[in-house]
């Protein structure tokens, strides 16, 4: 397999791709917790890993090298002494517990697990309120108190980390570097954590470039960001993706010392809503000329061309007016590009389906994507439209909001014919 990270487009060959295996944070999700964890329902876990097993056997079957973020972060550990504390320090600084008595009994729990996996497995699936002595006596500070009375309300000290499935997100691989991406809502922000003891720690990926840094006060997620060809990048305007951010990229990306080599950030504007989220949600590339839409939003998509300006280091901005087919076809240099109407012309089952990520889709070649099985009005338009399906059990995977696109982040992919 290739080593390193190669990623120019959405739809070449795939050889490597990294998933996270649901794990005991589903089973610290509780009905009051919902809301909070960004979660509509309460998975089955037992179920969710057996789908989850079924996708990453699917993947290996078609000659792809599946990764774990959770063995990627524990690699790291093990390479590097250092990692251990960056990890742990990073974990307190995102976790939502302040006051010295709260970080120092969360920090005694880390540092007291010596094996690395066991030291990640721990972080993610959260810290309940038994594991850790906290004693009313050594409460010093309102933080100290107030911590004391989420933790009697909640029953958990540390919040867990549901949504790390998804490892679309937290950050992105583009041509041969990373974004770190900066997350919105404050239950995902500690993910960001084990993307910088990877990028920082791990033999393999340590030293790629990185083209946004997850500190910034910008906010940008990774189920916005679809790499066109070696010379577009899309990225979404969403509901938690901001304008600043898509700028920051877009310098980073255009100007890059590296030689990112993309000449071209093509900014997508989304209705700013839970249902459609990112861009990935209402549309994925499956072809070369071909990709899935959600037909409620393909009328009122703004989208605006970014470029290098004349001097170093500018940038030049436009708004295109054309249809969103007309500017996908000219961006990849295509005479026109086919859309997949999620759904088709059924309003409802449209928007069923794009509920449950019928437009969202991984491809692992040209013309052969991995989708969701319920989806199964989509489903049969796609296979109407040549493409050839890979269908993934979602009965459980599908309540957290993702399809197959969320839980994958591709590190490799072949350069399309």
């Amino acid at each position: 397999m290739p080593r390193g990270l190669s990623v120019y487009s959405e739809i070449g060959r795939l050889r490597k791709v990294m998933l996270h295996r649901p794990g005991e944070e589903l089973l610290n999700i509780s009905p009051s917790s919902l809301d909070r964890l960004l979660f509509d329902d309460i998975p089955f876990l037992e179920v969710a890993q057996a789908e989850h097993d079924e996708f990453a056997r699917m993947l290996a079957a078609e000659g792809v090298e599946v990764l774990y973020l959770e063995d990627l972060v524990a690699d790291a550990i093990k390479a590097a002494p250092e990692a251990r504390g960056a990890l742990i320090d990073g974990y307190i600084a995102q976790c939502g517990v302040h006051g010295t008595m709260a970080q120092g009994r969360v920090r005694e729990l880390l540092e007291g697990i010596a094996e690395p996996r066991e030291l990640v497995d721990t972080c993610m699936r959260g810290i309940r309120a038994g594991e850790v002595e906290l004693d009313p006596s050594e409460a010093h500070t309102v933080s100290d108190l107030r911590l004391l009375e989420r933790a009697q309300r909640r029953h958990m000290v540390v919040d867990p980390m549901p949504n790390i499935y998804f490892t679309r997100d937290t950050f992105s691989i583009v041509g041969e570097g990373v974004s770190q991406n900066s997350m919105r809502t404050e239950t995902r922000k500690r993910e960001t954590v084990f993307g910088d003891v990877i990028f920082r720690f791990h033999p393999e990926y340590a030293g790629a470039p990185v083209w946004f840094r997850r500190t910034t006060d910008r906010r940008l997620e990774g189920g916005d960001i679809l790499v066109l060809s070696p010379e577009v990048v899309a990225v979404g305007l969403s509901e938690r993706t901001q304008p600043s951010a898509v700028d920051a990229l877009a310098q980073s990306l255009l100007w890059a010392p590296e030689g990112a080599g993309f000449k071209r950030v093509l900014a997508v504007s989304i209705p700013k809503t839970r249902s459609f989220m990112h861009l990935d949600t209402v549309m994925t590339q499956v072809d070369i000329d071909a990709f899935t839409v959600h037909p409620n939003v393909m009328d009122v998509v703004e989208c605006y061309e970014v470029v290098r300006g004349p001097a170093k280091g500018e940038l030049r901005a436009r708004s295109l007016d054309d249809p969103i087919d007309h500017v996908l076809a000219r961006e990849l240099g295509l005479p026109a590009v086919r859309l997949i109407r999620c759904g088709g012309d059924d309003p409802i089952a449209s928007e069923r389906e794009q509920w449950n990520d019928g437009s969202n889709t991984l491809a692992v070649a040209p013309g052969k994507v991995f989708v969701y099985q319920r989806n199964s009005v989509t489903n049969d338009i796609m296979a109407k439209a040549g493409l050839e399906l890979l269908e993934v059990p979602s009965a459980e995977l599908s309540r957290g909001r993702g399809g197959p696109h969320c839980m994958s982040m591709a590190f490799w992919r072949d350069p399309v014919e």
